[in-house]
């Protein structure tokens, strides 16, 4: 059984689709390299996991993690500051949609 307004897996929402086209004009203009869609899951503790919505190379050779969202729920917010904890060679970023651009929150 699924949360309510979970996609199924490999599936995006809207907002992430949206996310992706936008990804997609900054590997046009050569600022990101490429990126994956929830290629990674990172256990965070025992039967607790956090996948990464996307992973981006940018231009500079920087990996970055990319949690993409229409609204924050407290349980997500907390997986997010756990596995940027945990892996701190790792910047995280949260994205959100506002007013037709993205507004980014660094963890």
């Amino acid at each position: 059984m699924q949360a309510l307004g979970r996609m199924p897996k490999g599936k995006m929402n809207k907002t992430e689709a949206a996310y992706a086209r936008h990804l997609d004009t900054l590997i046009v203009a050569g600022e990101v390299i490429m990126y994956d869609f929830e290629r990674i899951n990172i256990r965070l503790a025992n039967q607790t996991y956090y996948k990464i919505d996307f992973l981006v190379l940018k231009s500079n050779m920087q990996l970055e993690a990319h949690e993409v969202k229409g609204y924050w729920t407290d349980d997500a917010r907390v997986k997010i500051k756990c596995a940027a904890e945990a892996m701190p060679y790792l910047p995280f970023f949260a994205i959100k949609m506002q007013g037709g651009g993205w507004q980014v929150e660094s963890f």
